[in-house]
């Protein structure tokens, strides 16, 4: 039996929460075919199967939190297969709804739990403990549930009336979990902050509905609290951070002169890192960036590029790129810090800061200095649509190198970065802006309007001094500045 184990999800991630489990025991799973949902306080994440074969034994039920590396899962596969059917031929004799599907091949009789009434089956509690109100259940489960009859009924009770607040807030895995049980946020009571809806009070009505117990009536208007805000009349303004505080998001109740807002389990983990990462000596370099050659090609550029890959042209991979380029010029750059010294990185895995609800998290682009403009332009936008509905994969987190920080899209012209620690080295991209600039011509100094993108690199000065940290920038800033219609995009 091969023992399935919690990733780690990030360097600075200790454990991780089951969100759902995508196969049920006795279900065939192949090897990387996603298994699980792992949710950890910076990000859902599906782990897929490192083995093929069945799934034999969940270890760990939703809902419960377990340190990296702990067992979740068994999985039988094809090398135990013949033991297990040798050991199922010589079991003592049972009763006929498990003989049946002993005549059946392997693969098949490990696919169907046994009834409860068996002893010797998979854990019946653990699958008991799966996505509740859904209708993925074994045959056994169906057999045992119509043989029961004061819970067998078929009038199960309707779903609650859409009375609650319909643009009460939520995670994208929140939401992800009304659309799986066709419910929609009118129809939950949020007792999140602010109202917000949160994961245990879409379960809570899911099982009300699927056990037949009292659905948790949900309010004609918004919830009022004394010591807590109420629920927003409406969504958060386009453009305002999610998560924090603003003029619709938060207010205050009559009478009361502050108001607590509570923390999410993403904001805790955010709050714990930057904590960590402060400890680092920060040291902070500056430069300007003439990008009128960057904008003409990639305007250039732009159109057939959409009209053929379908996706939009953006600055960012050019941004990576520069930067996967100058890290090879300055390895002491791609290099995590550690208690013995200076741990250099062969790969050059650059991270991608991308906004979410709630937070930010950095998944990182692989190999980046091996891939094109395209390539890294696709890697980029693959990434962020899955930061948009929540569905990232295992492999989008950990092993960072350097980090690029796209805050210019806000508007800024000038932010002091935080390390992403391990890593010693983090630069950002600040909105473009028409400045006037001096130019050397051959009749003199001129003064020219010109496209100027200010870059700050972020420098742990543990690892590097400011000298170093000059350097990469102007290497950065060369290649910017180099970028013509002739660079290639592929």
């Amino acid at each position: 039996m091969a023992k399935v184990t919690m990733p780690q999800l990030g360097e600075s991630v200790a454990e991780g929460t089951i969100g759902k489990w995508l196969k049920q025991p006795g279900d065939h799973v192949d090897k990387y075919e996603p298994l699980v949902e792992v949710v950890t306080d910076k990000v859902n994440a599906e782990v897929p199967s490192p083995f093929e074969g069945v799934l034999r034994e969940i270890l760990v039920e939703e809902g419960a939190t377990v340190p990296n590396n702990a067992e979740i899962a068994v999985i039988e596969t094809a090398d135990d297969g013949a033991g297990a059917t040798d050991s199922a031929s010589a079991a003592p004799a049972a009763p006929t709804a498990v003989a049946e599907p002993a005549a059946t091949d392997a693969p098949k009789q490990n696919a169907t739990p046994s009834p409860p009434t068996d002893p010797g089956t998979a854990p019946t509690p653990t699958v008991a403990a799966g996505p509740a109100g859904s209708d993925e259940r074994g045959p056994a489960e169906m057999a045992a549930a119509a043989s029961a009859p004061p819970v067998a009924t078929a009038t199960a009770p309707s779903a609650p009336p859409a009375s609650a607040d319909p643009d009460a807030r939520m995670t994208p895995a929140v939401r992800r979990l009304l659309r799986e049980h066709d419910l929609s946020p009118a129809q939950i009571t949020g007792t999140g902050g602010g109202g917000r809806i949160t994961r245990e009070d879409v379960l809570k009505v899911v099982e009300a509905i699927r056990t037949g117990a009292a659905v948790p009536a949900a309010p004609a208007t918004p919830p009022q609290a004394p010591t807590a805000a109420p629920a927003p009349p409406s969504p958060a303004p386009a453009g305002s951070r999610a998560g924090l505080p603003s003029p619709t998001t938060l207010a205050f109740p009559e009478g009361a002169d502050e108001v607590l807002v509570p923390t999410t389990k993403m904001r805790q983990g955010i709050a714990a890192q930057m904590t960590r990462a402060l400890q680092a000596p920060h040291a902070y370099v500056q430069m300007e960036v003439d990008v009128t050659h960057l904008m003409a090609a990639r305007d250039s550029a732009k159109a057939a590029y959409q009209a053929k890959e379908g996706i939009g042209l953006s600055y960012v991979p050019f941004v990576v790129k520069a930067v996967a380029e100058a890290l090879k010029r300055n390895p002491t750059f791609n290099a995590h810090w550690t208690e013995q010294g200076l741990m250099a990185k062969r790969r050059v895995n650059v991270g991608v800061a991308v906004a979410v609800e709630d937070g930010l998290i950095v998944p990182v682009i692989r190999d980046a200095d091996t891939l094109s403009i395209h390539g890294l332009n696709v890697a980029i936008a693959d990434v962020a649509n899955r930061a948009r509905f929540g569905k990232f994969k295992v492999d989008d987190f950990g092993g960072g190198t350097f980090t690029v920080d796209n805050t210019g899209y806000l508007g800024t012209n000038l932010v002091m970065p935080i390390l992403n620690v391990p890593e010693v080295g983090i630069v950002t991209m600040e909105a473009i802006t028409k400045r006037p600039v001096v130019l050397s011509t051959p009749d003199g100094d001129v003064i020219a309007i010109r496209p100027i993108m200010n870059m700050v690199l972020g420098v742990d000065h543990r690892a590097n001094d400011g000298a170093g940290g000059a350097a990469l920038l102007r290497d950065i800033k060369a290649w910017l500045e180099a970028v013509d219609a002739e660079t290639p995009i592929y």
